[in-house]
């Protein structure tokens, strides 16, 4: 079969190629899906660079979210038959013709939501549904702020927050000629992230942000503890500018802040409790059933594309969702 595969650390695209790998089969409690779509990530170039904990070994096929059909199924599997349609979340090998997931967070696709959207699913939008109701608590009405707010989680939240009954959303990003599409996704307040950015997120919320959702380690942390509210809480997911975490602030702080920090993690999530990202998931299909959810979408042609994709994402040129069409 053809897959993405990457031979090595790299900065670059110079490591990443199109080629043929061995057929992955389904072990117990697994399905293997003749891949339709695939989601590409960032989380696709931390694994590229090779930060700890994304890479087993090289060579590597990245990819974390699918759609397609179910090709076979492993041992001790019940619900899910070969030839079905389903959106899945993948451990990592998304970006191939064929792919292994666990069962347990392989859903069933409704017929009326279509695979390119579908693909951004199991990952990204979940996540966002996930971070927002899971963990931020987040109530119909609170304020929202978001970091990277013209990425592709960013742009998921701008979508969700007003399903759920939110209020007003903010979002900053890193270049100035990212402003208009995080606009276009729907914030209210979109930040460039430069020394007058705390003035200007106050200013947009002079009582305070109700949740912080932040996807850059904890470089912005101590922004993140100004500008949010009482009973605010400030999730963190991820470590997009990469290196080593420092140390998140004492108790005091948060007790006198009335603030709090939560962790999370899809994968860990996954792996922990798979049940609670499968109905994240499902909920997340049956809100674009209903129409009451629809994110953009680009599509690239194969899997020749991802890697200029990938590159885009690394130099913080990417915008919005991407999505490779493989079958």
């Amino acid at each position: 079969m053809q897959a993405l595969v990457m031979t090595g650390p790299s900065r670059g695209s110079d490591l990443t190629e199109v080629g043929d790998m061995p057929v992955p089969e389904p072990g117990e409690g697994e399905v293997s899906v003749d891949v339709s779509h695939a989601g590409v990530n960032f989380i696709d170039v931390m694994a590229r660079r090779g930060d700890p904990g994304y890479v087993t070994a090289w060579p590597f096929v990245p990819g974390k979210e699918v759609t397609g059909t179910v090709r076979r199924v492993g041992p001790g599997v019940s619900g899910l038959v070969p030839g079905q349609r389903v959106a899945a979340l993948t451990p990592s090998g998304g970006l191939a013709e064929v792919a292994v997931a666990p069962a347990a967070v392989t859903v069933p696709l409704p017929d009326d939501v279509p695979s390119s959207l579908a693909a951004a699913a199991p990952l990204m939008l979940t996540s966002a549904l996930l971070l927002l109701t899971d963990a931020a608590r987040f109530g119909a009405g609170e304020s929202v702020l978001v970091h990277s707010a013209s990425g592709g989680v960013g742009s998921a939240v701008a979508r969700l927050v007003p399903a759920l009954g939110g209020g007003r959303l903010i979002g900053t990003v890193g270049r100035a000629d990212k402003v208009q599409a995080a606009r276009s996704a729907g914030y209210d307040r979109v930040v460039v992230r430069d020394e007058g950015m705390g003035a200007a997120i106050r200013a947009a919320a002079p009582e305070g942000v109700d949740v912080v959702l932040d996807p850059l380690g904890v470089e912005l942390l101590e922004l993140d503890l100004e500008v949010t509210g009482p009973g605010g809480r400030i999730v963190l997911f991820g470590n997009a500018g990469g290196g080593e975490a420092s140390p998140l602030p004492p108790h005091p702080r948060l007790m006198r802040g009335n603030v709090g920090i939560v962790g999370f993690s899809a994968s860990a999530l996954t792996a922990g409790a798979p049940h609670r990202v499968a109905r994240g998931l499902s909920r997340v299909l049956d809100l674009i059933a209903e129409g009451l959810l629809d994110v953009p979408v680009t599509v690239i042609d194969s899997l020749a594309g991802v890697p200029d994709v990938h590159q885009l994402l690394a130099d913080g040129r990417g915008g919005g969702k991407y999505v490779v069409r493989i079958a």
